[in-house]
């Protein structure tokens, strides 16, 4: 199938040709010696998860369902609702409330990745048609939109205002961090702190809220439930901060996805950020023109710089120093394998940023 824009498919994939997936290995990144434990404790619940969001799929007008159907069936590794799961067991309690917020949380973040590939231009993800590829980018909207409807929909069905309220806190802090990294692009003013704050809700904020309100759905008083809470803000910051590292040094066959968006769409990471602050002022002067006149950056010619290098090297280790304040954050769960597994995720996320220099 060809994914150019005159290509766009005018009609959804039958149900019953459904792309089918192997469950387990969306849980991949648990699967090898560091996270051997957290894969095994997630592994039936996550099974429920993806029934679940299967499931899901059936509230919909059957001429939209087939959409959504696609996009359930195209989405990665199930962090939002593993953290959910295993917050839940740290506090000695899985319930199908964990698991439903683990849902609610997975739909969310499947909605910001439609919207993600539509901005971005994206024509694959994980090496499959994205949406927007396939169908235009009206559509995408429109489907990513109700992805986001539906779960704020289900979010009511826990009958409490107050997981309503951090439900709808967590999607407006999402969208927002969207909107103001869209509104900053080719903008030389944004600070680091800026682009920690954005990053912070555009991916922290669904992690965070993943684990916290699992934490609180078990039983955790609201010391433990904001430490959980800054737990998954800290991992997923860390986590975005490997993935815009990832864009520019990472390979389209082993990652899945399009990359190199983030150069060509004007997102100033924080690779670039350390290299405007740390390289020689020839390399400084041509990028900032090249930013500044919204031209493609000469990204072969940066990789071989030692500035370039040390630009990333910078940025993985400022996310490494992010897990170990994460873990910092446990130190109020009972010793547990569940607490473990949370544990075991920084230490994946520490191989993952190793194996990311060069």
């Amino acid at each position: 199938m060809h994914l150019a824009a005159d290509c766009e498919e005018s009609s959804p994939p039958a149900l019953s040709t459904r792309i089918h997936v192997d469950h387990m290995a969306l849980l991949k990144p648990f699967s090898d010696s560091k996270g051997r434990i957290a894969f095994d404790l997630v592994r039936k619940e996550i099974k429920q998860v993806e029934k679940q969001i299967s499931q899901q799929v059936n509230a919909f007008d059957p001429e939209v369902a087939p959409y959504i159907d696609y996009i359930c069936n195209t989405s990665g590794k199930r962090i939002r609702p593993a953290l959910a799961v295993l917050a839940g067991g740290a506090l000695g309690k899985i319930s199908d409330d964990n698991l439903k917020i683990g849902v609610i949380f997975e739909l969310i973040h499947m909605a910001t990745l439609v919207h993600d590939d539509i901005i971005d231009e994206a024509d694959t993800r994980r090496k499959t048609p994205t949406p927007n590829a396939k169908w235009g980018n009206g559509m995408a909207v429109l489907l990513g939109d109700a992805l986001f409807s539906h779960a704020l929909l289900l979010a009511t069905e826990f009958g409490c205002i107050d997981i309503c309220r951090k439900v709808g806190t967590a999607s407006r802090e999402v969208c927002q961090g969207e909107v103001i990294q869209t509104q900053r692009r080719f903008d030389l003013s944004l600070t680091k702190e800026e682009y920690f704050q954005v990053i912070a809700m555009k991916t922290g904020a669904l992690f965070a809220a993943s684990a916290g309100i699992s934490a609180s759905l078990s039983g955790a008083n609201s010391d433990t439930e904001q430490k959980i809470y800054d737990y998954g803000l800290k991992l997923g910051t860390a986590f975005q901060i490997y993935d815009d590292c990832l864009d520019l040094v990472g390979s389209e066959d082993t990652v899945g996805k399009t990359l190199r968006t983030d150069l060509e769409k004007g997102k100033l990471t924080l690779p670039l950020l350390n290299l405007l602050e740390t390289a020689p002022n020839s390399t400084k002067k041509q990028l900032q023109k090249s930013i500044k006149d919204k031209e493609p950056l000469d990204f072969e010619g940066l990789v071989g710089k030692e500035a370039y290098a040390e630009a990333v090297d910078d940025s993985l280790n400022t996310a490494a120093q992010m897990l170990q304040e994460a873990r910092s954050n446990l130190d109020c769960l009972q010793p547990n394998d569940y607490t473990t597994g949370l544990l075991e995720i920084t230490k994946y996320l520490e191989d993952l940023i190793d194996k990311c220099r060069r």
